[in-house]
């Protein structure tokens, strides 16, 4: 049978082979170290679980919640933003709790998407970035993800041969799945050029919390200006290890914010009240929580890069994020991330994501989530050498992607 319009509109699902892999190995007896999933294995903070326990005896919070947030929630996250970024912001017209950062981008794409809208996104990237406007009818025009001198002449060339004119531009810094990070200057001059065009920036900073080197990521509504145009995603999956938790917030522009809360009051009624609840207590905590989830993932970013390095494998250090976005070794690349990342949990018992999966773009690299911990992460880094060791044999199984040919 024919599939409907808006499943026609989607490509086949990239990480699903590599799923389907790692389960035949698992039922084979195999031990699949696991890097593929940006999936948190930290369990969420005692304090927080404690407080959703307390709350959910409560059989008065059992019924429905509030779609938006409940007012607590989004006090919490506006004196967030003010602690964090010096910014300002309307808990009643300017936050509205999403159901994790992908359901807020999801439906901030059908609240604002016309047919044939133009939509700046980077390339690679997120994929709901793209496919939550794909699937509301918009066009996808790919942009350049380095947040560098460069932008901003590819930004004026994308806009100059767009028709129509773009609607919105994604900016995704700390980036999944690159891990470029973008600085407060990068901000002020694509802010400028955004509200010079009349373009909406819808930026996603899931990723604040998760810094190792240097200065801790902005936020682009530090702009002056910015909440005339931007709103901005951020989660509490993985700042506070909470991602089957899926809570999330959207902050910015009040039309825009409007736009999406009222798109959400037909579709859903927020997330379970004590959820709320104890994601208000932890965003009104000290940070202590926050503090040691970084730690780990510094210490794992460490341990990783040298690891791999030692087994052949020489990967930048990534300066935020709990991923590394690695190039596959030159012996590998002509066959793409997807048949590269397939190799490797048949002949390594290591899962990674396929960069094809983020855009076509990321096809030479495949992306490393740190979820595994040190332990395994070298274990990984061992297998891996001993594959490497063996890039001058050609596996009968390798079959180089029709694309790549």
């Amino acid at each position: 049978m024919e599939e409907f319009h808006k499943v026609r509109r989607l490509p086949p699902y990239v990480f699903e082979q590599v799923n389907r892999l790692k389960a035949a190995a698992r039922a084979g007896g195999a031990d699949i170290i696991d890097l593929g999933m940006g999936n948190p294995d930290l369990p969420t903070p005692k304090a927080i679980v404690d407080k959703l326990v307390d709350v959910v005896r409560d059989p008065r919070t059992h019924r429905y919640s509030s779609s938006r947030g409940i007012p607590g929630l989004r006090r919490a996250q506006a004196n967030y933003y003010g602690r964090r970024f010096g910014v300002k912001l309307d808990p009643e017209r300017q936050v509205v709790a999403t159901l994790g950062s992908k359901e807020g981008f999801a439906n901030m794409a059908q609240a604002i998407t016309a047919p044939g809208d133009v939509i700046l996104c980077p390339n690679p990237t997120y994929p709901i970035h793209a496919f939550g406007f794909i699937m509301s009818g918009g066009v996808i025009r790919s942009m350049q993800v380095e947040p560098d001198a460069g932008f901003i002449p590819a930004l004026e060339r994308a806009v100059k041969h767009s028709i129509p004119k773009p609607l919105a531009l994604i900016m995704n810094y700390p980036s999944n799945p690159t891990a470029y990070v973008a600085t407060l200057d990068f901000y002020k001059d694509v802010v400028a050029y955004a509200k010079k065009n009349d373009i909406i920036i819808l930026s996603d900073l899931a990723y604040a919390e998760i810094y190792f080197d240097g200065a801790p990521p902005p936020s682009i509504l530090q702009v002056p200006g910015a909440m005339d145009i931007a709103v901005e995603f951020t989660s509490m999956s993985k700042t506070f290890s909470m991602p089957g938790w899926r809570m999330g917030f959207a902050v910015g522009n009040e039309r825009l914010i409007a736009a999406l809360t009222r798109v959400k009051s037909y579709l859903d009624y927020g997330a379970f009240t004590p959820i709320q609840v104890a994601a208000t207590a932890a965003l009104n905590g000290d940070g202590a929580e926050v503090d040691e989830v970084r730690s780990i993932y510094h210490r794992r970013r460490d341990v990783m890069v040298d690891a791999f390095a030692r087994a052949g494998w020489e990967i930048p250090a990534p300066a935020a994020t709990m991923f590394a976005w690695a190039p596959i070794p030159p012996a590998f690349r002509h066959l793409g991330s997807l048949e590269f990342s397939k190799l490797l949990v048949e002949h390594a018992d290591v899962a990674v994501a396929p960069g094809i999966g983020f855009g076509e773009h990321g096809d030479d690299y495949v992306r490393i989530a740190l979820v595994e911990n040190e332990h395994r992460i070298r274990q990984a880094a061992r297998s891996i050498k001993r594959f490497l060791g063996s890039a001058g044999q050609t596996p009968d199984n390798v079959v180089a992607l029709n694309a790549r040919r």
